[in-house]
């Protein structure tokens, strides 16, 4: 939100300046000079009376609420196709992405698709392994999920023992994490055994980082590649959201050196 309204803000003022600068042609201004000339700037501190001259101009208010609306429109327009900000709750994806990291999406990266329904109109790339993807959980379409592709349609997905197997082959994926020494059986939990079993077409198979600590494709299913949002690319803020958000423990938790990290 913070973003959006400074976005606002700043095409409201560029907006506005280019229509004073308008006025200033309007009524014979040369602009020949380095500066603006003392006429020019007293119709762009005094917008009602250039109105008042010229009789043809737009108000004011019309002005601010015409920059407003195009403003808005432009940041739903890159949020929808371009790029959105999505905030890390849990540590699913620990070590990779801590909680209360801020990144960054790249929602065009795998196509230009038509919102809500997630049917592409563009397909430019596929999510392939390794990627780290928000996506909307299968079980409930209205929550947002992030992690790491494992399997891509057509690869056949084994665990054995917490070895991953794609293909017959095991994958070495470095930020892989693991907590806990045990090893659980297939048949009490699919966290450390499971499959195998193949990626059908249209469809990811996805994990967390946390491999202990995960709620992933080992236990609810696959993702359909229509609710894939985008790939996760930058963290761009981090903080210890704990903290009482209005606090300097908050501030004082500001984890600079993973602002502007590129996400692997």
């Amino acid at each position: 939100m913070f973003y959006l309204c400074l976005l606002i803000e700043i095409y409201t003022e560029i907006v506005l300046l280019g229509c004073a600068v308008e006025r200033c042609r309007n009524d014979g201004i040369s602009f020949h000079s380095k500066k603006l000339t003392n006429s020019c700037m007293n119709s762009i501190n005094n917008k009602g009376s250039v109105v008042s001259r010229t009789g043809m101009n737009k108000s004011v208010f019309r002005e601010y609420f015409e920059a407003i609306v195009i403003a808005v429109l432009l940041a739903l327009f890159i949020r929808t196709f371009v790029v959105q900000a999505f905030k890390i709750p849990s540590g699913s994806m620990l070590p990779t992405l801590l909680i209360g990291d801020h990144l960054l999406v790249n929602k065009f990266i795998y196509g230009i698709k038509i919102p809500f329904t997630g049917t592409t109109l563009v397909p430019i790339k596929n999510p392939k392994q390794g990627d780290v993807v928000v996506f909307r959980f299968p079980k409930d379409k209205s929550i947002d999920y992030i992690k790491r592709v494992v399997g891509v349609p057509g690869d056949t997905i084994l665990i054995k023992d917490k070895v991953v197997f794609v293909n017959n082959k095991p994958v070495d994926i470095p930020q892989a994490h693991f907590s806990s020494p045990s090893i659980l059986d297939g048949a009490v939990s699919p966290r450390d055994n499971f499959g195998p079993i193949l990626v059908p077409k249209d469809r990811i198979f996805v994990m967390g980082d946390n491999r202990d600590n995960s709620y992933d494709s080992r236990f609810w299913g696959f993702v359909d590649q229509k609710d894939v949002l985008g790939k996760a690319f930058v963290l761009h803020w981090s903080w210890d959201i704990d903290k009482p958000l209005l606090s300097v423990d908050r501030f004082a938790s500001i984890r600079w050196t993973r602002i502007a990290n590129l996400i692997h």
